[in-house]
């Protein structure tokens, strides 16, 4: 009861800091337009959908406990989705986003089924052959998508009673669209989805014994994340405003998921935290090394993953672990007073007076000799 007691009062105290630690984040956000440079804004709107797309492949690779190296195609999906319904039907933006939504969660439904049977390597190689396979297929649909040259749409403009800039309004739609798909995200792990998922993930075996449906919930969590993906495919339709097959390439993918492993795997700060790193970190290494951007950035990957093992998400954790695992240091050499040299003196005097009052000391012959308890007796050749 004590137990219970005091891990009720544990999650009673930690409410108001996480409240607290949320509306702090959210007037940073709100405030952030105002403040920046609008290439600023523009690069803070692109670490938003970026978040939206790491989210659900967190779903899937982090809580899930599957893996694919070709989540960019599902991202080229939902922006060539709202790009063709934006160029060819003259539909709004708003329209877009539940049709690459569904579109893209309908994919990754009819993906996922065969992926059933894979596990590990094969089934990273498969996606990895659907986002290579895909941007030649989308050249070759040149009526549909306009090939090589791409499409290129109306980005999102701000209503005259807003006041805002165009760069202003694109990001707090994307941040609202994001906020959205990210508590979306936390409600979907805490239900009976989420704790199938976590089960799965942990030991396939046990889950199944406990009623958990392996093909349903594996399917379930490649549809998911597809449809995450395709939302933030469509976000990036709206803001970037042009769409072509190169701007998918299968680097993308691989991109999305070493944002999401440098953020950290199955956590829920852990998208933000890869999306900004992903976006930040390239142009820091331009800024470093004009002649191999790439190298820079492939030793920054390595130093944050030698540094957080777990994440940059799991970063706090591991600096708080480090630090109370310390060994506290000891007062005795550093205690100088006369008292405490008089005393250690004292001791240092005692000590071999007492040695010598033991009546079996270490060198006593009869301890030396003594035979242990239920010893055969000694023979003279002994």
């Amino acid at each position: 009861m004590n137990t219970i007691t005091a891990a009720l009062g544990t999650d009673r105290a930690r409410r108001p800091r996480a409240a607290l630690t949320v509306l702090l984040a959210a007037a940073a956000a709100v405030g952030a337009p105002f403040y920046f440079a609008p290439f600023q804004v523009f690069l803070l709107t692109m670490v938003l959908l970026y978040a939206v797309a790491l989210a659900g492949l967190n779903l899937l690779v982090g809580f899930g406990g599957q893996i694919s190296l070709g989540h960019g195609a599902f991202f080229a999906a939902g922006a060539y989705t709202a790009a063709v319904m934006l160029d060819r039907y003259d539909t709004g933006h708003l329209a877009t986003l539940p049709v690459a939504a569904a579109g893209c969660f309908l994919l990754g439904l009819g993906f996922g089924v065969p992926a059933l049977r894979l596990r590990g390597l094969y089934l990273a190689l498969v996606t990895l052959s659907f986002a290579v396979f895909l941007p030649p297929l989308l050249k070759r649909l040149e009526p549909v998508t306009g090939g090589s040259m791409g499409l290129t749409v109306d980005r999102l403009q701000p209503p005259a009673w807003s006041g805002l800039a165009e760069d202003q309004w694109t990001y707090f739609v994307v941040l609202a669209v994001t906020a959205v798909a990210l508590l979306l995200a936390r409600n979907l792990l805490r239900s009976r989805v989420g704790r199938a998922l976590l089960a799965v993930r942990d030991n396939e075996s046990a889950a199944e014994v406990m009623g958990v449906r392996l093909s349903l919930h594996k399917t379930l969590a490649f549809a998911w994340s597809a449809m995450f993906a395709g939302v933030a495919g469509c976000l990036y339709t709206w803001v970037i405003g042009f769409v072509s097959p190169d701007s998918f390439s299968f680097v993308l993918s691989i991109t999305l998921l070493a944002g999401l492993v440098v953020g950290g795997l199955a956590s829920l700060y852990g998208p933000l935290l890869g999306a900004a790193f992903v976006m930040y970190v390239p142009s820091v290494s331009q800024d470093v090394s004009e002649a191999a951007p790439g190298v820079v950035f492939g030793l920054l990957i390595i130093t944050v993953m030698f540094v957080a093992p777990t994440g940059l998400a799991g970063l706090p954790g591991r600096v708080l672990g480090a630090v109370s695992r310390r060994p506290p240091r000891t007062t005795a050499a550093l205690d100088r007073t006369p008292a405490a040299e008089s005393a250690a003196e004292s001791a240092a005097d005692a000590e071999p007076e007492s040695r010598a009052a033991s009546p079996l000391g270490p060198t006593d012959p009869a301890v030396v000799d003594a035979e242990p308890v239920g010893a055969p007796p000694r023979t003279e050749k002994e």
